[in-house]
């Protein structure tokens, strides 16, 4: 071999990346310390950005296509070699390649819960998660605060990194939009893209990458918040609260009348006769109250129709509760009347 040959082979001639991975973010040709060529070939393949370093400092940056390495098209590298007139001797400069394309699907989520002021449920602890899609925009922000000198720079070593950022990104905006937690669930797609313009110029300073699409896919609250949330929901569901008692009392007496005899009507009845003595004593304590209308007193004898007509149940079920003994009554002729003082000592057993 001949030294013009040797030295021949130890320059390099064509620099390229051909990239069979999914998830390498920047890549740095390997030059085993060899000089490049004047006149070399420069193939940036699509979705691919090149970046030349000279000495620590950047040098020129090239997109995708063929470029041939003479003074006239690397300029930044000739003021930096002080290149008057140009070269005709190989040079050495390390070269990165960035991958440009969109990488998806990137989870992101809340390790601990973060905490909010809503201003319907006041301070809150919530948790939230999704994913999020983002490309390299910036390839020399991205080198120097990112990817460094690593030689093969992978998407999981950014990861952690990325989603912490993301994670306080999107607690500083959450509380920034004023959008309650309980309406944040009809809201997802509309939230995700109004945050997009809050945390790109973050993570373009920072990283040298925009974020393309920013999905939310979850916000929840503690156990103990959603039960209170059902609670209230519940409440506005039941409404007035007394027609509801007769509801319950209804079907109650309807699960008794299915076979449970007289005992288990007794203790249907029991539990509404509870109930309606709570109600009348909230109405005149004022709770429930229709103002300037008094509640009319309870006479000390009521007929089996009045009792029956006070808690909403039939005739017939009073009179089986009479004849069981559960209730005590008198019995004048064929009709019965019950005391007021019976009604309560059955309600105190």
């Amino acid at each position: 071999m001949s030294i013009m040959n040797f030295v021949t082979g130890e320059l390099i001639e064509v620099i390229d990346w051909s990239d069979a991975t999914r998830d390498t973010l920047s890549w740095r040709f390997p030059d085993e310390d060899r000089a490049i060529k004047r006149g070399a070939q420069l193939i940036v393949r699509e979705s691919q950005v090149a970046q030349f370093v000279y000495l620590g400092e950047f040098g020129d940056t090239f997109g995708p296509g063929r470029h041939r390495l003479t003074t006239g098209n690397i300029p930044v590298l000739t003021r930096l070699r002080s290149w008057a007139y140009g070269f005709t001797s190989p040079f050495k400069a390390d070269v990165y390649f960035i991958s440009a394309r969109l990488f998806t699907a990137n989870p992101w989520g809340t390790s601990n819960p973060v905490m909010l002021r809503d201003r319907e449920l006041g301070p809150v602890r919530v948790r939230a998660f999704g994913t999020y899609d983002f490309r390299i925009v910036q390839p020399q922000t991205f080198l120097r605060e990112v990817a460094g000198s690593d030689h093969d720079f992978r998407l999981g070593e950014f990861a952690d990194t990325m989603r912490s950022r993301v994670v306080s990104l999107f607690s500083d905006a959450l509380g920034s939009v004023d959008l309650p937690i309980i309406d944040a669930a009809k809201r997802y797609r509309e939230l995700g893209d109004a945050l997009l313009p809050v945390i790109n110029p973050v993570v373009a300073a920072k990283y040298g990458v925009e974020i393309g699409s920013f999905v939310v896919e979850s916000i929840s609250v503690p156990p103990e918040v959603e039960q209170a949330i059902d609670a209230r929901s519940g409440m506005a569901v039941v409404g007035d609260l007394n027609e509801y008692v007769k509801f319950q009392m209804g079907r109650g007496l309807e699960r008794g009348a299915g076979g449970a005899g007289a005992a288990g009507t007794g203790a249907e009845l029991a539990v509404g006769l509870a109930l309606a003595q709570q109600l009348m004593r909230q109405g005149l304590a004022g709770g429930h109250a229709t103002p300037g209308v008094a509640d009319p007193p309870l006479p000390d004898l009521v007929s089996p129709a009045e009792a029956a007509q006070l808690l909403g149940v039939s005739e017939a079920d009073v009179l089986a509760v009479l004849d069981a003994g559960e209730l005590k009554g008198k019995r004048i002729g064929s009709a019965w009347r019950i005391p007021r003082a019976a009604l309560a000592h059955y309600l105190a057993d």
